[in-house]
């Protein structure tokens, strides 16, 4: 990357300006190279006298001047120039952009990777609702963004694994009430007075479950008594159909993990119950009345938490620790990034400690908690709720607006911002869906193309093409959205924020309308500038298809690149 390139000449010329003694004290300096908000900054700029001055007690204007000096002549670079209290402002030539343009056309679908993460084992949980109902839209958000994260995390080098953990364990009171709710609806199908236990599921797939089990197995289930452990037994004869739908819902998003965990294989190696045994005789942990509990208030809690309660039976802090230890212990990752929905934030500090008494270091575990959507229809927030039965699952969402629209409209914002969704906007098939408006630069892109092969252009190889002809701003413009992309990979993915690449899939499909628009690319009477602006083109294409798709192979945003719109 360019900005590498800058750090190196930086560094070059610090050999030169500083002292072998005050040179000793920054061998971990970091040198920043940022974009300019404002253009007539130049195209890059850093800080490093800024810092420096701090550091060695120097004016930083005065050592951003020699810095500047002394900074090797290099064909990238116009000139240099010093702003403000010691920003060092870097205007380039725009043989850079032609240079980047290269590495883009040579690397193609690698192009913006990098090895930054090599060696490290990460694991994505995410999505992780309960096996109680079909994914819904009060619980997706984390679907997109959990896939697009790992994408980008794989990107750069990291070993990524996605996990979906199924919260199939015994004491799950989410599923004791579903049960009970299934066990309801089973006997009423059957003519046999029930009732829906208080705040018990009324959705409509409620019933279809009942009358699926009343299909295949008629009144077999009539004798169950109606207790906690009838609700447990009702689950059980309906577990895999839910997991299985929760399996649809995922791959209608698009989403194929690597592995679904099961909370009962923790139950069934006798895992939690180990432990916490372990736990007890590492001082970690204490009885105290009837119960097991956590010294928590050592690893930085407000209280001590129950492991196991007076009954036996363990709390999900207990569980959630065995398969921390799966994970970090068993399976050795490196990382483990919990992606939650808003209703588990107060969970995060509890389990933090937690994961402190069995020896987890701290950021090895990150936990991102992504914020409520309000799906807008004529404006109008639509309401739900998964007990009442007003539901809207996101197979539904899907139907509506397709894969694509879905995707991209949950990424577009923040996870730690609350979501607007506009569906009537998600509906549009015109430029002012910005999904549709990214997507229509790339079928523009293949009619050219198309077009180019109809007219008998022959395009030469990328040796026999003159890149110094792309001068026109536009062309900068657009071979500068085409640069910035591999640094946007890497910082979107340290910052887990992959909710940057729809907006720059956005800004690269505006400049290349407004190139397409200014710049003929099929000139008969110009054949060296449509051969350089083809070129260009091209690095378009490959730049919006790693970020969208091709040929069923889904990029970082995971939507599709269409060849005709």
């Amino acid at each position: 990357m360019i900005q590498e390139q800058l750090q190196q000449l930086i560094t070059k010329a610090l050999d030169k300006v500083l002292p072998a003694t005050d040179q000793s004290g920054l061998t971990d300096l970091s040198i920043d190279i940022e974009t300019p908000n404002n253009p007539e900054h130049g195209d890059f700029s850093s800080n490093v006298a800024l810092v420096l001055g701090g550091l060695l007690d120097q004016p930083p204007r005065q050592l951003a001047e020699t810095i500047a000096d002394n900074i090797p002549d290099t064909l990238l670079i116009k000139r240099v120039e010093v702003a403000g209290p010691g920003f060092i402002n870097f205007y380039m030539s725009p043989i850079w952009l032609q240079e980047v343009l290269e590495q883009c056309l040579t690397a193609r679908e690698q192009y913006g990777c990098s090895d930054y993460g090599a060696g490290q084992k990460v694991q994505v949980e995410f999505v992780s609702a309960n096996p109680v109902g079909p994914i819904h839209i009060g619980n997706a958000r984390g679907g997109p963004f959990g896939d697009a994260l790992a994408n980008l995390l794989a990107a750069t080098g990291y070993d990524v694994q996605r996990e979906y953990y199924v919260n199939d364990g015994p004491e799950n009171t989410q599923l004791k009430l579903f049960g009970a709710s299934v066990q309801a609806r089973y006997l009423q199908e059957l003519d046999i007075p029930a009732e829906l236990p208080e705040d018990g599921y009324q959705a409509d797939y409620v019933v279809e479950l009942a009358r699926q089990l009343v299909q295949q197995d008629g009144d077999a289930h009539t004798d169950v008594p109606t207790d906690d452990s009838g609700a447990l037994y009702f689950f059980s004869l309906v577990k895999e159909w839910m997991v299985q739908r929760l399996h649809e819902d995922c791959a209608a998003m698009g989403i194929q993990f690597d592995r679904w965990f099961r909370e009962t294989e923790l139950y069934e190696q006798d895992a939690v119950r180990q432990e916490v045994d372990k736990l007890l005789q590492s001082g970690a942990a204490y009885q105290k009345d009837g119960a097991v509990w956590l010294g928590a208030t050592e690893f930085g809690d407000d209280e001590d938490r129950v492991l196991v309660r007076r009954t036996g039976s363990p709390t999900y802090i207990a569980s959630d620790l065995a398969y921390a230890v799966d994970k970090f212990v068993k399976r050795g990752f490196d990382k483990v990034i919990y992606v939650w929905g808003p209703d588990h934030a107060g969970y995060v500090a509890r389990l933090q400690a937690a994961l402190a008494a069995i020896g987890v270091q701290p950021g090895q575990a990150e936990f991102i908690i992504y914020q409520t959507v309000r799906f807008l229809e004529g404006g109008q927030p639509l309401a739900l709720s998964k007990r009442r039965g007003n539901i809207i699952t996101i197979q539904q969402i899907i139907d509506d607006i397709g894969r694509d629209a879905t995707r991209f409209f949950f990424l577009m914002r923040s996870v730690d911002a609350h979501l607007d969704f506009d569906l009537d906007l998600a509906r549009q098939h015109g430029e002012e869906n910005p999904v549709y408006y990214v997507q229509y630069a790339h079928a523009r892109i293949c009619s050219i193309h198309h077009e180019a092969t109809q007219r008998g252009f022959e395009i030469l190889p990328l040796d026999e093409v003159d890149l110094s002809l792309l001068t026109h701003p536009d062309e900068l413009t657009l071979l500068r959205k085409i640069a910035d992309y591999p640094q946007l990979i890497q910082r979107a993915a340290l910052d887990r924020a992959p909710h940057r690449l729809p907006h720059f899939a956005y800004e690269l499909a505006q400049s290349f309308h407004q190139f397409y628009t200014t710049c003929r690319v099929l000139d008969a009477d110009q054949p060296a500038l449509s051969q350089a602006r083809l070129k260009l083109v091209q690095g378009t294409q490959i730049v919006l298809q790693n970020l969208l798709g091709l040929l069923g192979l889904l990029g970082l945003l995971g939507i599709t690149a269409p060849k005709e719109m």
